[in-house]
């Protein structure tokens, strides 16, 4: 009998499986109607006027780098706590990227430190809303127009989230949502960007198809005939298929449902270690969509617990590595160890685990008996290399 436990998981229903199969025996594989309908449902859902279609959250992020006009000398100012992808993006297009500390109650980006890094060459604040925990949007936006820079959300982890009332998606000028695997509704790969404003998805939709335009109001030669296509910015293909969209589309049906269960799950987690010493629960906030558990324990005995709960069958994972001291950031910024200390801190006591709608409650119960071993075993272990060393 398997008992391995990963960190997160897909739920995929016998009806998007049939979804997909229609599709596959229909006439339109790529760049057909379920793309636009896939769109609509998440552009609901978000509370967004407009929501574009990319082939990855790194590509996503790409776009709309690109819409809010990112290029050679420009900064896109992100959070040291995220994946690689947030701030790799800005440098595809030949800005830079800079990092600003996080507020370690949250994991997201502090505005008090973004307003010391802001620039005249700052183009974009990218907050991530870490784990699910919406980053506070109005600080951020009120901080970029003061630069005349836009806001682009990271929110790849918090899909179905809410802030003040409002669905993450509906407030910052770019929002970016992916749909790998173990993230609130998949299709395989995939990514998103909403926006309310009309030109900036004009944009986004050119740059996933390679910069070029159809549209005859939209051309800037004479219309030659039907035929005719402009290719007016260097864009890319990073469409969605299709079939990758009628399973998006059913998952978006269950969105609320799958937020309902992490909330549950995660309460069931404050419950169980709420009292544990050493250990630190996420915070809570109303609008939470908990993409992750990020539980914080001491760093002293970080390692050894991650390898206990990796011995125990658990797929536990850390998130992240702070971009910053990856060796490429390192050798490109000379960035020394302690540039950011929260993030630091945060990386070295952060044990992300397992979280997602289908795992059942006597699953759950498992895993926490397995972490409350593995709790015990590793603070033993840290005791008896305390006497060992004299203290």
């Amino acid at each position: 009998m398997n008992n391995f436990i990963p960190y997160g998981h897909q739920w995929i229903s016998e009806e998007e499986i049939r979804a997909v199969t229609q599709v596959l025996r229909g006439d339109w594989l790529t760049q057909g109607p379920a793309v636009e309908a896939f769109e609509a449902a998440v552009a609901l859902a978000a509370g967004a006027r407009h929501a574009v279609a990319f082939s990855s959250g790194t590509a996503a992020l790409h776009g709309a780098y690109f819409a809010a006009g990112v290029g050679p000398g420009d900064e896109v100012l992100t959070s040291p706590l995220t994946f690689v992808a947030t701030a790799n993006a800005a440098l595809y297009l030949g800005g830079e990227a800079r990092f600003a500390d996080i507020d370690p109650a949250t994991g997201c980006l502090d505005p008090r430190k973004v307003r010391e890094a802001l620039s005249p060459r700052t183009r974009v604040i990218a907050p991530v809303s870490y784990a699910g925990y919406p980053a506070p949007m109005g600080e951020f936006l009120s901080l970029a127009r003061e630069v005349g820079a836009l806001v682009v959300e990271d929110a790849s982890h918090a899909l179905g989230g809410t802030r003040d009332g409002r669905p993450v998606g509906a407030e910052a000028d770019l929002t970016v949502f992916s749909f790998h695997p173990v993230k609130h509704v998949t299709t395989g790969e995939g990514g998103m960007v909403t926006t309310d404003r009309d030109d900036l998805a004009a944009r986004l939709r050119r740059f996933r198809s390679h910069g070029i335009e159809k549209a005859p109001e939209a051309l800037e030669g004479p219309c030659e005939g039907p035929w005719y296509y402009e290719m007016q910015d260097l864009g890319y293909n990073y469409r969605l298929t299709d079939l990758q969209c009628a399973l998006g589309l059913g998952q978006m049906g269950r969105l609320e449902g799958f937020v309902a269960r992490r909330r549950e799950l995660a309460a069931r987690y404050d419950e169980a270690f709420g009292s544990v010493p050493g250990v630190q629960l996420p915070p809570r906030h109303p609008g939470h969509a908990y993409h992750l558990y990020p539980l914080r324990v001491e760093p002293a005995w970080r390692r050894a617990l991650f390898e206990g709960l990796r011995r125990r069958e658990l797929g536990v994972q850390v998130h992240y590595i702070p971009v910053p001291a990856h060796p490429f950031y390192r050798k490109r910024y000379g960035l020394a160890l302690g540039s950011f200390p929260q993030a630091e801190r945060f990386y070295a006591s952060e044990i992300s685990i397992p979280l997602y709608p289908a795992l059942s409650d006597p699953q759950q119960d498992d895993v926490i008996r397995r972490i409350q071993e593995g709790l015990r075993e590793a603070q033993a272990d840290r005791k008896r290399m305390w006497l060992k060393t004299g203290g």
